[in-house]
């Protein structure tokens, strides 16, 4: 004997609350990718063509930082590592011209630190030509 009821009709999905939540999605990634295009930094990164420019060494001032945070200026390294003996360092090299590129080598196990510090300190003298120098990357091997 069968006392449960009959049902005539098969079973309903309400897609309602689905829906509700692909809205919510859409405007989740909607905002959170218009915060990501603001966080974007800009670095003037060196451009290397065919042509060879001749560049007299004193058209620049290279900052190299090694893995440890201590600077050398054209080379040369710093008696103190701190950002008064960079600055010192700079108005030195740079002979009172604010228009000279600086081109900052950084380790990449270098504080992060010790870059702000070179950013501070060029920012501080007016010096606003700033280009890091990157390695390139070699392609990766796919599928093995």
């Amino acid at each position: 004997m069968n006392l449960r009821p009959r049902r005539t009709e098969p079973p309903r999905v309400d897609l309602t609350p689905l829906i509700d939540v692909v809205f919510l999605m859409l405007i989740f990634f909607m905002v959170s990718t218009t915060f990501d295009k603001q966080t974007q930094l800009k670095v003037d990164l060196p451009q290397a063509s065919d042509q060879q420019v001749a560049e007299q060494p004193d058209e620049k001032i290279e900052i190299t930082i090694d893995a440890q945070g201590q600077f050398y200026v054209n080379e040369r390294e710093l008696v103190k590592h701190d950002a008064v003996t960079l600055r010192r360092s700079l108005e030195k090299a740079a002979n009172g011209r604010v228009d000279l590129p600086i081109v900052v080598s950084g380790d990449r196990s270098a504080p992060l630190q010790s870059m702000m510090t070179v950013l501070d300190v060029s920012a501080q003298l007016g010096m606003a030509r700033l280009s890091f120098v990157a390695r390139q990357s070699e392609p990766e091997d796919g599928g093995e």
